[in-house]
């Protein structure tokens, strides 16, 4: 057990300094304009989080090349962004001293369906079950693809850094590019690019090596990585383990540990058993596993409620950093909360509007805290009893005829 609080300032492998133990997590804003880039919506949205107390914001996935979107909003970051209006969102985002890393993300074969591009993945293997005809069958890429993907990563990588970022997270779990690359289901080559584990982690370490060779040595680069994919034959945790100690060997500056896929969301707390519910941290076991490998930064995301739980995590020494997703949806100064008083606690909504269908199509789950969040982006503070019928009519006037088509799993 360790003396640490959440006010505990953490020290990076590369230097920097972060000034508590509080993470927000990325979660889908959906907030990017008809040009992929940021609306000034995010801006107010992440200052309202900065101000709330936490040590360091992650961003919702921004997309490496606007040509790969996952999501009718999606922002990207290239050369035809205005980087004037990233610098705007990193500025606000930094308030009271808080760290802005941007996460980056490719979606590969997780492309729906509606939207108009072309799917491209390691190996042309569709998602199963009932996704299989809601998300486009992927097109293999070629080698010289893959190269230029990983460029486009370091690229991007580096336009964060020239924006005012201060940070940057490889998106490398819940089934996106990398972690397909990662995964013996999802990854079928027999080239250098898979048909061992080994090779099969050579993209995620190449897209590394990218960014870091874009940004330095004393610029904080971080993934979140999947313990597993909790799928028959995919990605385990002894294969995770193995690119944990690869990433590690590289310098990387923190690990999110995260699981699961579209195909098994456990990142949702689906399937959990009661004693992980009791613990309050999905993926904790996996945590504290991997502590004994290495002092490398680590943080837990999903499932922390209450400041009682988030402290034993952090004083059993399983994670540094205790990350904070949907609670910060509904209560944005909940960090600060924490600060004040350990022993706070909250409650999250279950939202339904009592027709399972309409709950099924609308991705309730997804949309009520979308909901939450687009309100903060208008300056308003969010509703922890909202409706889930606004949450539906909220959705509908964003997304148009868009609103029931399935885009996540």
């Amino acid at each position: 057990m360790t003396s640490l609080a959440f006010d505990s300032p953490l020290e990076l492998p590369c230097g920097a300094r972060v000034k508590n133990r509080f993470l927000k997590s990325a979660m889908s804003e959906q907030l990017g304009d008809v040009r992929r880039d940021p609306s000034p919506g995010l801006a107010t949205l992440y200052e309202t989080w900065a101000r709330g107390g936490v040590g360091v914001l992650v961003t919702g996935n921004v997309m490496i090349d606007r040509s790969a979107i996952g999501e009718p909003l999606n922002v990207a970051l290239d050369d035809a962004s205005d980087l004037g209006l990233f610098e705007r969102w990193a500025e606000a985002a930094r308030a009271d001293g808080t760290h802005v890393w941007m996460q980056l993300n490719h979606p590969g074969r997780q492309v729906p369906s509606f939207l108009g591009n072309e799917a491209v993945a390691p190996s042309a293997v569709p998602l199963t079950g009932s996704l299989e005809r809601m998300f486009k069958t992927p097109r293999a890429l070629t080698g010289v693809e893959i190269s230029a993907i990983i460029g486009r990563f370091g690229h991007a990588a580096e336009l964060a850094k020239q924006a005012g970022f201060t940070g940057v997270q490889i998106h490398g779990a819940h089934g996106y590019l990398v972690n397909q690359f990662l995964s013996p289901l999802h990854n079928v080559r027999d080239d250098e690019w898979g048909g061992t584990a080994e090779k099969r982690q050579r993209f995620v370490l190449e897209v590394y090596d990218a960014i870091r060779a874009r940004v330095g040595s004393a610029f904080p680069v971080s993934i979140k990585l999947n313990s597993a994919d909790f799928q028959r034959g995919g990605f385990d945790e002894d294969e995770s383990m193995a690119v944990f100690d690869a990433l590690v060997a590289r310098g990387i500056d923190l690990i999110e540990v995260s699981g699961g896929n579209y195909e098994a969301p456990v990142m949702t707390g689906t399937g959990m058993s009661e004693r992980t519910r009791a613990r309050e941290a999905y993926f904790l076991e996996y945590a504290e596993r991997v502590r004994a490998r290495s002092k490398v930064p680590l943080a837990v995301t999903g499932g922390f409620r209450s400041g009682r739980a988030m402290l034993e995590a952090l004083q059993s020494g399983a994670t540094d950093v205790i990350g904070l997703a949907r609670p910060l949806a509904v209560y944005p100064d909940l960090p600060r909360r924490l600060l004040e008083d350990p022993s706070e606690s909250v409650v999250l909504p279950a939202p339904r509007t009592g027709i399972r269908a309409v709950d099924r199509m609308s991705m309730m789950d997804v949309t009520y805290y979308e909901a939450e969040i687009a309100r903060m982006a208008k300056g308003k503070p969010p509703l922890p009893d909202m409706s889930p019928w606004s949450a539906v009519m909220l959705m509908v006037g964003r997304f148009g005829m868009y609103a029931f088509r399935p885009r996540r799993g």
